[in-house]
């Protein structure tokens, strides 16, 4: 009875020597080791000596601004505007837009994905239980009921996938790469959405403004236009200088649609980001005297920038994804290992079901290895390093990109600055000269012709001037977004780390499927 007991016993203590060296394989890991790309080994953006403090031009958008290198962006910046407003609308497009809405639902769907893919890490545990009533064939069974009985059945099954050579973790960091590609992409959406709208909303506020000035110069056109022709009726102008200002006005007029439409465009464009149709669409309307100009801008430090930035940090996500492809294809040249066991009951009768005598049970373990694929492990394997130097490059574009654009705008910020006070100079000069102009023109000193021509001056200096204090706003708002803003609250961004964590291993054949389907 003893030897019959260690006979029955062997295959029990084989199956779990097998896996105890199974277990001692894994960690062994294939495939390339992940490194982290490199900063980018320069020191600061621009080509020549960095600007440090801007113009002073004077006026309500003309203080000085200074940049604060290696200081970090409020995580609100856009707040620094001091516009209740721009406040406003921003909250308004974080709450409603329905691009970011879809961005922040494909980061829940990947984190699923993620926590869906952890439970393949445990053992995989099945119950069953059943009842089959069957009749064979009487040509071997003679009898009343011959052939005829009844099977009731119930048990666990138990399923491993040891994870001997690493890939079942590379598929699993894959898929984690994915969830954090899809929390950057949402991170560079609500920044992109954020610059947006301050950036429609300042330029509807210049739009106005230039309406404004457009309308105030009709007005002093049309009542010089009926001093004209007062004068015309007292002899004292040719009748050509009538037609002059008639003429000078319809210009002025003519240019008066063509801002309406950039407004109403502006203001429709506010409407979408803020998920709203222009038809039930209020627009909240920002002026540029409400606005205030950020005396201090802060200018991430560039080993920072590949850090703070979004679409830089999803870039090294998928980095890291196909790395890690890499490493999968590299594991399809190894075995795959499979470990099941079941333990139940079988019994012809239900009184005797839970009998000793019923008990059943198997324990197997399998192991697939490949010997001929026609090339086709190869072919996927150069598939994977392709991919990777694809993506190291969209990775070194991306951090080009984002150095241009920091630096072209630090640039901006000081012409902006310079040009502002260019324009302000001319306004003031063609203002002045338009009041003197219009005096002597009252006085008989000057003819129509050098009143229009200084008419035109001033309403071409007005306009430009109007656009210059704009444009310092656009560039702020620029350089806000090209250093990466700042963090948004969780609440809003669904910020934060997966709350899962890899504890076991994956069969890579479970897993690569879903890994597949969700490529960046």
């Amino acid at each position: 009875m003893t030897t019959h007991c260690l006979k029955r016993s062997r295959p029990l203590r084989a199956v779990l020597g097998s896996t105890l060296c199974l277990t001692a394989l894994t960690g062994c890991a294939v495939g390339p080791r992940y490194h982290s790309p490199h900063a980018p080994s320069v020191h600061r953006y621009t080509d020549r000596h960095q600007p440090h403090t801007t113009a002073a031009p004077g006026g309500a958008a003309g203080a000085a601004q200074r940049f604060r290198y290696g200081v970090s962006p409020p995580r609100e910046w856009w707040t620094t505007f001091r516009s209740a407003a721009l406040d406003h609308l921003v909250a308004l497009a974080l709450r409603r837009n329905p691009t970011l809405a879809t961005d922040r639902a494909r980061l829940l769907q990947a984190r699923a994905v993620v926590a869906a893919d952890e439970g393949v890490f445990y053992p995989q545990v099945n119950g069953n239980l059943g009842a089959v009533r069957e009749k064979n064939s009487g040509a071997f069974h003679t009898g009343p009921g011959a052939g005829i009985y009844s099977l009731y059945t119930g048990g666990l099954s138990v399923s491993y996938y040891p994870d001997v050579f690493g890939v079942n973790k590379l598929v699993y960091n894959s898929a984690e790469s994915l969830a954090n590609y899809q929390r950057d992409q949402l991170l560079a959406a609500q920044l992109s959405l954020i610059g947006n709208v301050a950036t429609t909303a300042v330029q509807a506020a210049s739009d106005q403004a230039q309406v404004a000035a457009t309308q105030r110069i009709i007005r002093s056109e049309a009542r010089l236009l009926a001093l004209t022709k007062m004068q015309y009726q007292a002899g004292a102008v040719p009748y050509l200088s009538v037609v002059n200002q008639e003429s000078q006005l319809a210009t002025s007029k003519a240019a008066l649609p063509a801002l309406l439409q950039q407004l109403a465009t502006a203001r429709y464009a506010l409407a979408a980001l803020i998920g709203e149709f222009p038809a039930q669409w209020r627009p909240i309307h920002l002026r540029l005297s409400q606005l205030y100009l950020p005396r201090n801008l802060p200018v991430s430090l560039p080993s920072t920038l590949v850090k703070d930035r979004p679409d830089i940090r999803a870039a090294t996500e998928q980095l890291r994804y196909a790395n890690a492809q890499i490493g999968i294809a590299d594991a399809q040249f190894y075995p795959t290992v499979q470990l099941t066991a079941t333990f139940g009951q079988e019994s012809l009768t239900p009184g005797s079901f839970l009998s000793s005598a019923s008990n059943v049970w198997s324990l197997a373990g399998s192991l697939l290895a490949p010997i001929f694929h026609g090339g086709t492990l190869r072919a996927q394997r150069q598939e994977a390093i392709d991919l990777y130097a694809g993506t190291l490059a969209t990775y070194r574009s991306t951090v080009l990109g984002a150095f241009q654009q920091v630096a072209g705008v630090l640039r901006a910020l000081s012409h902006d600055a310079q040009a502002l006070s260019d324009e302000r100079a001319a306004y003031r000069a063609s203002r002045e000269a338009l009041s003197l102009a219009q005096e002597s023109y009252r006085a008989g000193a000057i003819d129509s012709l050098s009143l229009l021509t200084t008419e035109a001056l001033y309403s071409q200096a007005r306009i430009a001037y109007v656009r210059a204090e704009a444009q310092r706003y656009l560039d702020t708002v620029a350089l806000y977004t090209a250093i990466g803003g700042g963090r948004l609250p969780p609440s809003r961004s669904l910020l934060g780390p997966p709350q899962v964590a890899p504890k076991k291993t994956v069969s890579p054949s479970v897993s690569q499927a879903t890994s597949q389907r969700n490529k960046p």
